[in-house]
């Protein structure tokens, strides 16, 4: 089993590399003076089990083009079985036509990763569960859901807490950790004029006096979010806070939030911080390097994936 290190997210490459007893594969990621990219694998990997950790994350066409043309280099290399491990699945936002003309980029990106080399797809909490079918190869997509629940337990033990999703969409994902949890579950109702605009109408639930957790797999703006925040409080919840698997935090997202009435929004490390969000006071990250580990581990000897999620 080897791994190698793409330049998008080496501190959680390096985790999980320690969660796994290994050594990360010597391997060089650089770029020409024209900016274009070259990939050198410094170790024998013929016959190996060989996994590529890359998030195509900000900037998302310069860290999928190195995860393309690692899958090349390693497939030229003969490697037994490459495995594309993209804790956060750029593009995946883009999983239907929008209107007319527009294109699927989701679909697109899955063809790319494919044709590159790759023989199997590892992934975290993708935002809609048919990209799995935009793959004709393998997908293990792994959840967020139980490293949340165990996370809302141990730091709102004895507290009244209420899961609450933040659109109709995400109501699976909620319900996933309420169910863990035994708690109730509320939902945002609310209707978005312009992409990135959103503006908040009701909540569904009695959310008095509770502390009420979001949940969602992107934030990008923050702008639902913080305002779902704001909703919840208005109507009477003790606190809001925030569970987020893939922290994208554009623009002002940031200060949006740290300006909030959100209490506190975890994220995990599938995208690698800026310093604005370490910096930040109400953000927070949490490690999903020891379940990449796990499942890894698990695909390298062959056995069940899913059984992780029982």
């Amino acid at each position: 089993m080897k791994i190698v290190a793409c330049n998008s997210n080496r501190p959680l490459a390096d985790a999980v590399a320690a969660a796994l007893n290994l050594q990360l594969t010597r391997a060089s990621v650089r770029r020409f003076a024209d900016m274009e990219i070259f990939v050198e694998i410094h170790e024998n990997i013929r016959g190996e089990d060989v996994f590529v950790i890359q998030s195509t994350s900000y900037p998302a066409n310069d860290n999928l083009m190195e995860l393309l043309i690692t899958l090349d280099a390693l497939r030229r290399a003969s490697a037994k079985r490459v495995t594309a491990v993209i804790p956060y699945f750029g593009y995946a936002r883009q999983d239907r036509k929008s209107g007319p003309r527009t294109p699927i980029s989701a679909k697109l990106v899955a063809n790319l990763i494919t044709e590159a080399g790759a023989n199997r797809v590892l992934t975290m909490d993708l935002h809609a569960g048919q990209i799995q079918g935009f793959f004709d190869i393998p997908v293990d997509n792994l959840f967020a859901a139980p490293l949340f629940a165990r996370d809302i337990q141990e730091r709102y033990k004895g507290r009244d807490v209420m899961i609450v999703s933040p659109d109709v969409g995400g109501v699976v994902r909620a319900r996933a950790i309420a169910t863990r949890l035994n708690c109730d579950l509320a939902i945002i109702d609310k209707r978005r004029e312009r992409a990135g605009v959103s503006e908040v109408m009701n909540v569904i639930g009695d959310v008095t006096g509770r502390h009420c957790m979001i949940v969602d797999d992107i934030v990008d703006s923050g702008g639902t979010l913080c305002n779902a925040a704001a909703a919840l409080i208005k109507h009477g919840a003790a606190s809001a806070s925030v569970y987020v698997t893939h922290g994208v935090l554009s623009g002002g997202a940031v200060a949006r939030i740290a300006s909030s009435p959100v209490e506190m929004m975890t994220i995990t490390d599938s995208i690698l911080a800026t310093e604005a969000v370490r910096m930040a006071p109400n953000i927070r990250q949490s490690s999903i390097a020891p379940l990449l580990a796990e499942a890894m581990r698990r695909i390298s000897d062959e056995s069940s994936v899913s059984s992780l999620f029982d």
